[in-house]
């Protein structure tokens, strides 16, 4: 007789794994709590025909506070740099799109159909450890398939994680919980208004 972990045993071993592979690749050694994935959730706007654009998706939890709060499976693409992490999202997350690829190359890592169809970007990824340069190659992935549309990015800095001037963008912190290892805010950034 076998016993299978339960998934969520599953998910800490795997997101613990990746984390001791590369941990300037994760922003923290812990998955999100369900509160700051609840705050991320909240955040979201799209229109009918958009689709919610997740990058650095680590085990899913967010993907998971997503489809809770109603977004449809088929409206949620999730892009994942580390193959093991897209193949276990793949088999958990029935009807997501998965996309194993480089977030800092979306115009080539998404389908050209949802270029121009993102309502709303997430960040997973720990941008406050990239040099400027990073930050804005980053800008302008998210830019060349959203464009206009910024991202939301959840930090556990107690101010912004990015120099938002020196991006040439603006920056609102939208939620703050305490209810988090560390305590996370969710910011979003959007292009700055041209004068």
């Amino acid at each position: 007789m076998t016993l299978e972990k339960p998934e969520g045993a599953a998910n800490k071993s795997l997101f613990l794994r990746r984390w001791f592979r590369n941990p300037l690749q994760m922003g923290s050694i812990i998955p999100s709590s369900p509160a700051l994935c609840r705050r991320i959730a909240a955040a979201v706007t799209r229109g009918p025909d958009e689709y919610v654009l997740e990058l650095g998706a680590g085990t899913g939890v967010i993907t998971r506070a997503l489809l809770a709060a109603g977004i449809p499976a088929n409206r949620i693409i999730v892009v994942e740099i580390v193959a093991e992490m897209a193949d276990f999202l793949r088999e958990s997350l029935p009807g997501v799109h998965v996309v194993q690829g480089d977030a800092f190359d979306l115009r080539t890592a998404l389908p050209a159909s949802s270029h121009g169809r993102i309502g709303t970007a997430i960040c997973g990824i720990p941008l406050v450890l990239l040099p400027l340069e990073r930050q804005e190659a980053f800008r302008d992935a998210v830019e060349a398939v959203a464009p206009g549309k910024g991202f939301l990015l959840y930090t556990y800095c107690a101010t912004s994680p990015l120099p938002y001037g020196k991006l040439r963008m603006e920056g609102r912190r939208l939620a703050f919980t305490m209810a988090n290892f560390p305590p996370a805010s969710v910011w979003r950034y959007s292009p700055a208004e041209k004068p």
